[in-house]
């Protein structure tokens, strides 16, 4: 079912690939208007080919998601090119594998930093255009890893956990202004980031209900429920 978001204009952070990818060929098909926003330049760039391809409207932006002077500059683009941001999506993020205690204080902080002070820096710069607007949909993509724990990523799961409540609070603070949050966690999704990592992804989608690894097309049918008008009574869930 597609739904219509009236050509406003939508930021998917970390849309060079995988589920970022997904997300942004989803909601361009929904009408929006999709600024992709990647570190991965190259990345970016062929998500904007594809969905010009499918005959919609995007922008690629190569930026550093978690850099506060890079983000503002990315933003007045997407302003400047497409107009007022109406969605955001904080899809970018790192997810490495380290021993609790081969993680140093620096790998810490940098996932933190990406993960999780990215989200607050990109969501600050964007929250004005939605509050002027009284319009506003935010999803973070967070990690099915908060409920469950994660086999070392201890820096991972902490950053994820940290979004997660941030979400949460949120959706509290600015729901009578028209602006909602949610969240959407993953789980075992095929992207190259999954079949970078150490484990045996096809041994261990045996273990899940459905048996098969999900597609990051199924990530993107739920954020594009969430970014739609029909979701405007859903705020800080899951």
């Amino acid at each position: 079912m597609t739904r219509s978001l009236n050509g406003r204009t939508a930021v998917v952070t970390g849309a060079g690939s995988g589920i970022g990818r997904a997300i942004a060929l989803r909601l361009a098909e929904d009408t929006a208007k999709i600024a992709v926003w990647d570190i991965n330049g190259e990345g970016a760039a062929e998500t904007v080919r594809l969905i010009e391809a499918a005959g919609g409207t995007a922008i690629a932006i190569t930026a550093d998601c978690s850099d506060k002077a890079a983000i503002h500059a990315a933003a007045e683009e997407t302003r400047a090119k497409l107009g007022p941001i109406a969605i955001l999506v904080n899809n970018a993020g790192i997810a490495p594998f380290t021993p609790f205690m081969d993680i140093d204080d620096d790998l810490f902080d940098k996932v933190i930093h990406i993960n999780l002070r990215g989200p607050y820096l990109l969501t600050k710069e964007v929250l004005p255009d939605m509050l002027a607007a009284g319009w506003g949909r935010v999803i973070n993509i967070t990690s099915s890893s908060v409920q469950s724990g994660s086999f070392a990523q201890g820096h991972y799961v902490s950053s994820k956990g940290g979004l997660m409540g941030m979400t949460k609070a949120l959706a509290l603070e600015f729901a009578p202004s028209g602006v909602t949050f949610n969240m959407v966690p993953p789980g075992f999704i095929d992207t190259p980031m999954l079949r970078a990592a150490p484990i045996d992804a096809d041994a261990f989608a045996q273990t899940l209900p459905m048996k098969r690894i999900g597609k990051p097309e199924d990530i993107a049918a739920a954020c594009a429920y969430l970014a739609s008008e029909e979701a405007s009574y859903i705020t800080g869930q899951t």
